[in-house]
């Protein structure tokens, strides 16, 4: 069998998502084969030419019509966030699988409504799944790993952070990350959801609870001559940013009756001069810590505080074994992997679990939480950082 993805959307994320699906297959052993049926945008001549590129057999720029075409199976979603809903929707009750962008839906409504289509198609096998990657970064998993088989024993703290510097400059221009309609929201939702789902997938532990302060550093910013985006020529005219630029967040885990609920600290931010993807998550436990940097990204920092205390101290495990996750498949040990390598490893889960008819992970359901939580942080920066259910 072959499975016929359509991919809705282009850009960045959508050159990330050809090159997993373009990869995958051939450096690893799909259950199924699958092939790059087409890619969708409202700009016909753009996206012709982004399916040229990324190895799209054919480009379309109605995604409501090609969703419910016979030859499709899988719609990949890179839109912004505005649209997610809609379009994940549709496709699940199209019967179609479902891969979508992080972050699940610009609303907590939005992302409810779309983990109750998922379990609604669910019944019928039809699959869907979030695109949080580096939880497939193979360091990351292996920081999973090794706090799942207890060798850092109680968690007693977590510190997860999410930093860049792309709008440190005030005159940058607006784009539609930097509006509430498109995106939902800024820094929190776009890379602070990251820190929070790699943190939960790290631990295994759920945030129960939050307490933060989001803000806008610069207000305004001047709109380009066609309009918001990246590309074109500044205008006079000044546009609002109405996001977040930064969010500073506090957090207590749930944990099992009995057991210590641990605390963890948040930080999301465009505005870390110098910081250009530092996304870094450290657990410390009872027996011993460990530490993941997006940055070192083939890296893994270990400490084992069971050692003799003359022996102790972090020491670097550098993630190339063919013993580590997803790696058999790659190069000879000691060849690094790169950004994009999460995203081949995002099509071997995706594909592999419509093959076995298991959930992949993480969920919708899983999406909705981390809605959630960001809506959460909002509702206690609004309310002078009350602590507030993640319920």
């Amino acid at each position: 069998m072959t499975l016929r993805i359509a991919m809705i959307g282009h850009g960045f994320m959508g050159a990330a998502h050809s090159q997993g699906w373009r990869v995958a297959p051939r450096f690893f052993d799909l259950p199924e084969a699958v092939e790059m049926a087409v890619v969708v945008g409202r700009n016909a001549d753009a996206v012709a030419a982004a399916a040229e590129k990324w190895g799209w057999a054919e480009s379309a720029t109605d995604w409501r019509e090609v969703i419910t075409r016979e030859d499709i199976d899988i719609v990949d979603i890179v839109t912004p966030g505005d649209s997610h809903a809609e379009i994940a929707i549709a496709a699940l009750e199209a019967g179609k699988h479902v891969l979508v962008e992080k972050p699940l839906a610009n609303t907590v409504e939005e992302a409810e409504a779309m983990a109750d289509a998922a379990a609604r198609a669910a019944e019928r096998g039809v699959r869907s799944m979030v695109g949080f990657t580096y939880r497939r970064v193979p360091a990351a998993t292996l920081a999973r790993d090794l706090v799942a088989a207890g060798r850092i024993g109680e968690i007693r703290q977590v510190r997860a952070s999410y930093r860049q510097d792309w709008l440190r400059d005030a005159e940058g221009p607006m784009t539609w990350r930097l509006d509430k309609e498109r995106a939902g929201s800024g820094a929190l939702g776009d890379i602070g959801a990251h820190a929070i789902d790699l943190s939960e997938y790290i631990t295994g532990l759920r945030l129960a609870s939050v307490s933060g302060v989001v803000d806008t550093i610069v207000a305004e910013r001047p709109l380009l001559a066609d309009g918001v985006g990246l590309s074109g020529t500044a205008s006079t005219e000044r546009g609002i940013v109405t996001v977040d630029d930064v969010a500073l967040v506090s957090g207590r885990y749930a944990a099992a009756e009995g057991a210590y609920a641990p605390l963890g600290s948040f930080e999301a931010t465009r505005f870390a001069t110098g910081r250009k993807n530092a996304l870094r998550v450290e657990v410390s436990g009872s027996l011993g810590a460990v530490a993941f940097d997006l940055e070192r990204l083939n890296e893994l920092s270990f400490y084992d505080a069971t050692l003799p205390a003359n022996e102790q101290g972090f020491r670097t495990i550098y993630v190339t074994e063919h013993d580590h996750p997803y790696l058999a498949p790659w190069w000879p040990a000691g060849h690094m992997l790169g950004y994009e390598h999460g995203f081949s490893h995002q099509a071997v889960d995706l594909v592999t679990a419509i093959a076995d008819g298991t959930q992949p992970e993480p969920s919708f359901a899983d999406g909705l939480h981390v809605q959630r939580v960001l809506d959460a942080v909002e509702r206690s920066s609004a309310a002078g950082s009350a602590w507030i259910s993640t319920d």
